[in-house]
């Protein structure tokens, strides 16, 4: 495989992954052009190359959580031929804005992937957001813990109206729905979760398909769950602006997003192109920054960890179910199960080891009381 296969030997065995070993997280390579496209390519050709069957792994999901341990991707970043990859999608968001001028097209491409999927992938609520696990032993279980978490920590009570900023399927405002008789109104740029959603007899929930920017109306609290990751960080301040016109005085916020300890504008090439376009991840410091001057911070809590074993269920789910979402889905071959593997499996590292992380931020127009109390 020459220089660059000798290279990508050295560094696999600093992550302590053997190429044709037999233990759990070693790999095999069936394509002897993959060093050259992985430098080539970096994080798009490890993807890419795997839907390609160009390599394997005997556990796909310990090969990559070694790899983040190793910090693999930090020092195949450092190989000049990687730039003009990552070039490309940088450019794009610095320039022009997609997530504002391109809103539904991850409803397009991830959310109306097929109903079957999700609905076979997830709990039974099909909430596609980090469970809580605290005292959960199953993704049931965890899923209604997390959903109970976030109505304590809006301190929600009967009659309550209650915006959901990306409402997914609905699981959120029909679990509060039915547990705090709230009325509420949920956000969704996804025809098939609107879907599904119109398909459940709740007269006092809303759904509405549009674009968060659409909305004036006043709510007593708002929350949002999973969908921070698609705003972008041009639209971070307008997304606080649109939460500060739409909350009530006294009202509460609370936001649930995937993050990232470091400021960045770039988006992962290859989660770009096939999972989540134009997605982005927050640093802490970019919510702040955005909510000053609109909304106070009262509490900050960090559940990353627990989206691994979310993640780990979701691919037991799909693994378990795939002929059948493969029989309602004929279009979706193994290079799509292959692709949705990747997806599944690489995410559940990145928390695993830390390198991605969940944080439930709950804000408010006014200054946190001293006798605010933390719900856990």
């Amino acid at each position: 495989m020459g220089a660059h296969g000798q290279f990508l030997a050295e560094l696999l065995k600093e992550a302590d992954i053997h190429i044709n070993g037999d233990r759990a997280g070693d790999i095999s390579i069936y394509n002897n052009q993959l060093p050259e496209r992985i430098f080539r390519e970096g994080s798009l050709g490890i993807g890419e190359s795997y839907m390609d069957k160009w390599w394997d792994s005997t556990k796909l999901d310990i090969t990559l959580t070694k790899a983040h341990r190793a910090d693999l991707d930090k020092k195949i970043l450092k190989h000049w031929r990687i730039w003009p990859v990552l070039f490309s999608t940088m450019i794009e968001n610095i320039i022009t804005n997609p997530q504002k001028k391109k809103a539904f097209e991850i409803g397009k491409k991830h959310y109306d992937v097929g109903n079957e999927l999700y609905s076979r992938m997830l709990d039974k609520r099909m909430v596609y957001s980090c469970g809580y696990w605290k005292s959960a032993r199953t993704l049931d279980k965890a899923q209604e813990a997390k959903l109970e978490l976030c109505c304590k920590k809006l301190g929600l009570k009967k009659g309550d109206k209650v915006l959901d900023i990306g409402c997914g399927w609905g699981s959120f405002l029909f679990y509060a729905e039915k547990r705090y008789k709230i009325k509420g109104v949920g956000l969704t740029v996804s025809k098939e979760q609107k879907k599904h959603c119109d398909s459940i007899d709740r007269k006092n929930i809303t759904v509405l398909l549009t674009d968060y920017r659409t909305m004036h109306e006043k709510f007593d609290h708002i929350i949002s769950i999973g969908m921070f990751e698609h705003v972008g960080w041009k639209n971070y301040p307008s997304y606080m602006s649109v939460v500060d016109r739409c909350l009530k005085p006294g009202g509460k916020f609370l936001l649930h997003t995937i993050g990232q300890d470091k400021a960045s504008i770039s988006v992962n090439p290859w989660i770009h192109k096939y999972i989540f376009p134009h997605g982005h991840l927050p640093a802490l410091r970019q919510i702040k920054n955005a909510a000053q001057g609109k909304l106070h911070i009262w509490d900050v809590h960090e559940i990353g960890k627990d989206y691994d074993p979310t993640l780990m269920s979701w691919f037991a789910n799909f693994d378990k179910h795939w002929k059948e979402i493969r029989k309602k889905h004929p279009k979706y071959d193994e290079k799509f199960y292959r692709m949705w593997k990747f997806y599944l499996l690489s995410c559940a590292a990145g928390f695993r080891t830390e390198k991605l992380r969940v944080w439930q931020i709950l804000l408010s127009k006014e200054n946190k009381p001293a006798r605010y109390k933390i719900v856990r």
